[in-house]
């Protein structure tokens, strides 16, 4: 049985699939009344630092061309379904994670920019058997598809996003219960991963989602940031287990510096 979390994400993917087949300033100023005696002019405090906005983060955004075995195109999926009504859960703690699985950001970004990258299946070789054509066909709907965000923060946002996620991760390793659309979804745990290398930190974990009925899922994701920038990657697989997907991640985070 697939629930309303699990609708919301696969609407994001089946698309793809199927084409596949075929400032604040602080400047403190020394009040001359406190000290008679002569001083150093006083130092304005740094500015915060600001957030890039959606112009200036989409070149920021991987390319087909650094992709080649992906297919990459804008994930307007992903935006629409960020617009829906936020998902709530049992454990306020597991928020930050629910905002992930569902393609809200964390916090309130100056700015996002959103891209897809989905595997490319193998085509059937040349001279293939109709069987072979015919299997290769259904593997190509067991791909791997990540919705890639970039959130740009002002001041220490991003820092206080990655925070949050990391939080959750540990405090939620037991599961969760997902409520959306009326519907409840059980995810059974979460999994810490290995960092990727890159960025000012960084994080991976899969989650394991009960679809009902037996069958189970699991989806993986990550999340890296870069100075005031916070890269979340989030991959799905239609029929099975989703990938990490390492190169998207690695050209990523290149590309952020």
């Amino acid at each position: 049985m697939r629930t309303a979390l699990v609708r919301r994400t696969v609407l994001t993917a089946s698309a793809v699939s199927l084409a596949l087949l075929g400032t604040a300033c602080g400047a403190e100023k020394a009040d001359p009344e406190a000290d008679a005696k002569p001083s150093a002019p006083a130092t304005s405090a740094a500015p915060a630092a600001k957030g890039k906005t959606a112009a200036e983060l989409t070149p920021l955004l991987v390319t087909q061309a650094e992709l080649p075995d992906f297919k990459v195109e804008a994930d307007a999926a992903a935006a629409a379904a960020a617009k829906e009504k936020p998902a709530e859960s049992d454990k306020p703690e597991c928020k930050p994670l629910i905002q992930l699985q569902s393609y809200a950001a964390q916090g309130k970004p100056a700015g996002t920019a959103l891209v897809a990258a989905t595997s490319k299946p193998k085509p059937a070789a040349e001279g293939a058997s109709m069987g072979e054509k015919l299997d290769a066909a259904m593997k190509g709907l067991s791909v791997t598809r990540t919705s890639v965000a970039l959130n740009s923060y002002d001041g220490k946002g991003a820092e206080e996003a990655f925070t949050a996620l990391k939080t959750a991760v540990t405090a939620c390793a037991g599961g969760y219960t997902v409520t959306a659309e009326g519907e409840t979804t059980k995810i059974e745990k979460v999994t810490p991963g290995a960092p990727v290398a890159g960025g000012d930190e960084s994080l991976t974990f899969a989650v394991v989602m009960d679809l009902k009925d037996g069958d189970k899922a699991t989806w993986q994701y990550a999340a890296v940031r870069k100075g005031g920038t916070l890269a979340t990657f989030s991959s799905m697989n239609l029929t099975g287990d989703a990938e990490q997907p390492k190169p998207v991640i690695e050209a990523q985070v290149k590309k952020l510096g």
